[in-house]
């Protein structure tokens, strides 16, 4: 049974009829320093598709999410502080209510309050009361985190491109609508 997304690791293995079947990887994919372990790992089991589908997206999310986290943190903030910096970017010059931005996280969290204060420390956040409702306050991006994400673009866009450059305009598209339809089961 050929399993869609399964072919890129596929091309790495090499079959030979000394491993009777057993999936390898080939030579150039071998890191080469040796493992402490004393034993090879062995191939994973699951008991059913659905849990292979859950444990493949976990994996695949957290491996995206390690790569971009290395390349943001570079720049001296971290995965989330720059999702708010985007989302206020969007938002434009009159900014956002600090629970506006939380609900437009990437990751929800329940510390959006202590990022944009950290923010606001390095000088890429201000906020301003609602001249109307005391207990709203907007945020903004300034200056100098408008130059920051300027900086990062480039970089981001490469990263982005890398991480699905294994993948053809077609799957692109066919990923996007079935990541959507995981989302919409699990909101």
């Amino acid at each position: 049974m050929v399993v869609p997304g399964l072919a890129i690791a596929a091309a790495a293995c090499s079959h030979s009829p000394a491993n009777s079947g057993i999936c390898l990887p080939s030579d150039s994919a071998v890191n080469k320093t040796r493992s402490m372990a004393s034993h090879p790992k062995p191939p994973e089991r699951f008991r059913s598709p659905e849990q292979q589908a859950t444990f493949c997206l976990l994996k695949t999310a957290d491996a995206v999410k390690r790569r971009f986290a290395r390349l943001i943190e570079a720049h001296g903030i971290t995965l989330q502080q720059y999702n708010v910096l985007r989302i206020l970017r969007g938002a434009g010059p009159s900014g956002l209510p600090t629970l506006t931005i939380g609900e437009r996280m990437i990751e929800q969290t329940p510390g959006t309050t202590r990022l944009v204060d950290r923010l606001e420390r390095k000088g890429l956040v201000t906020r301003t009361p609602s001249p109307t409702d005391r207990r709203r306050v907007f945020c903004q991006i300034t200056d100098k985190g408008l130059q920051l994400l300027r900086e990062m673009d480039e970089p981001v866009n490469q990263c982005e491109a890398q991480t699905v450059s294994a993948l053809a305009s077609d799957d692109l598209t066919s990923l996007i609508a079935l990541l959507d339809s995981v989302r919409s089961v699990n909101s």
